[in-house]
């Protein structure tokens, strides 16, 4: 008895890892949620502009919700839905408006190594999206697969490389279009509390045009278990979304 109760407080007093967060940059974090906790990362808001010709694309989300669950050791389940997304569209044609729930993304991340020690990390990360058939989001089923990894360059700077495959359904065909996003993120640690990172994101397919952004953000950590983010995303080139604008939080309990 003495000794299940010893085991439990060691259990107990044994320290959780550093919480990791998949927001704000794109580039994914192959570092899984510690078991037994939730970990909920969200947007402020999320606005993004893009400009063509005449036309004009005004994207707004409110309350981007990722609510993570940490499994085992090495794994942990997400859901992922923007709670409000509103889209404006304005031309020589006039002006449209869709706004509503969105679809909603299951992901499972498996860790493969570095969750709690070493150097470098890396993960597999499958997921699925269900369309929810509103006036905002897809009409067809999803998936793809991300593999993050992280490399710490020394005590304050660190490396993040992201490749991702996403089999994206094209209605026009009825058949499913392959894209691809590649990512690298530089991320450095400023003070105790404050972090900045920059990005380089590149989106390709099938049906698309090439796409390439660069993205700048900052992250304040007010305790260990909840953290402010807020950043921006430019265009690198005339088919790419010309700004983004975007703030949020994380925390875990």
């Amino acid at each position: 008895m003495l000794f299940a109760l010893l085991s439990t407080f060691a259990a107990a007093a044994e320290p959780v890892r550093e919480m990791f967060t998949d927001r704000p940059d794109v580039t994914e974090s192959p570092h899984s949620v510690a078991p037994g906790f939730f970990q909920v990362e969200m947007s402020f808001f999320d606005y993004e502009l893009d400009r063509t010709g005449p036309d004009r694309l005004d994207n707004w989300v409110v309350g981007s919700l990722n609510l993570k669950y940490g499994i085992t050791k090495n794994s942990d389940l997400q859901f992922i839905v923007n709670m409000h997304s509103r889209q404006r569209t304005s031309g020589l044609g006039g002006h449209d408006l869709a706004s509503g729930f969105d679809d909603i993304t299951l992901r499972y991340k498996q860790n493969l190594w570095g969750n709690d020690s070493g150097r470098t990390a890396l993960a597999l990360m499958p997921f699925i999206t269900m369309p929810t058939h509103g006036e905002v989001g897809g009409e067809a089923w999803g998936g793809g697969l991300v593999v993050p990894f992280s490399i710490e360059l020394n005590d304050r700077l660190s490396l993040g490389l992201m490749a991702q495959c996403d089999l994206a359904p094209d209605l026009d065909t009825n058949g499913t279009d392959v894209e691809w996003l590649a990512t690298t993120s530089l991320g450095l640690s400023l003070t105790e509390r404050l972090g900045a990172y920059t990005e380089l994101i590149a989106v390709m397919g099938e049906d698309i045009d090439a796409q390439f952004r660069s993205a700048t953000g900052f992250t304040f950590a007010i305790t260990e278990n909840l953290v402010l983010d807020a950043g921006v995303r430019i265009g690198l080139n005339r088919v790419a979304p010309d700004l983004g604008l975007f703030s949020g939080m994380s925390f875990r309990f």
